[in-house]
């Protein structure tokens, strides 16, 4: 299972310094800075804080997936033959080695994880759920839901 998180105490130019770069993480720490209202040292102090600490986790280029060719998105419902710890972390190490999985949430539900799976068209997808999706390890069922329009997506900001 995955290691519990540490909660880090933030205060309200933590908070302004994450927002930001949520916006803009190719902004300089001069233009942070100024932007958060502190001066540069004690904004690269608590920058690299942030990152040391894990709640900055890395600095990423947002990328238009339908740019990609990769528009067809579809959300799968897997439920498991087995959901001892071992069956889990067989599963999960698994689904993280499948490119087309973007996301990969354990739910609390009549199904065990929901997965968001991201190609470029519904051949494809089939083609994944035929041959990667369906052989992971301790897969009982699968149930498919095909997106239309996405309508807000803040992971690709």
């Amino acid at each position: 299972m995955a290691k519990p998180i540490k909660s880090v105490d933030l205060d309200e130019h933590d908070r302004k310094i994450i927002a930001t770069l949520r916006n803009d993480g190719r902004m300089s720490v001069t233009e942070l800075a100024r932007v958060v209202g502190l001066s540069k040292t004690p904004c690269q102090v608590r920058l690299r804080r942030l990152i040391d600490s894990g709640v900055i986790r890395g600095f990423h280029a947002a990328v238009d997936p339908a740019a990609l060719g990769l528009d067809h998105v579809a959300f799968t419902e897997v439920k498991l033959s087995d959901t001892r710890e071992q069956a889990l972390k067989e599963f999960n190490a698994a689904v993280r080695r499948i490119a087309e999985v973007e996301e990969c949430h354990m739910l609390a539900s009549h199904f065990d994880y929901l997965l968001k799976v991201r190609t470029r068209d519904i051949r494809r997808y089939r083609e994944v759920l035929g041959e990667k999706l369906s052989n992971l390890p301790h897969v009982a069922s699968t149930s498919t839901y095909v997106a239309m329009e996405t309508v807000k997506d803040t992971g690709n900001v």
